[in-house]
């Protein structure tokens, strides 16, 4: 909550994002770029807490 509060007024309304949510890595491939696929994965049964039931 905190953060979309500070970034409130800071940036445009249809660029705020709609929730944070901290890990404690992001994964990579061998090159160092952020392994996408990987994410998804990892957030696929992951539910917005203002999304409709």
């Amino acid at each position: 909550e905190d953060i979309l509060k500070y970034m409130e007024g800071r940036i445009a309304k249809w660029w705020m994002p709609d929730d944070v949510a901290f890990v404690d890595g992001i994964p990579h491939t061998a090159t160092g770029k952020i392994l996408k696929t990987a994410l998804r994965d990892q957030f696929k049964s992951y539910r917005f807490p203002n999304a409709a039931a």
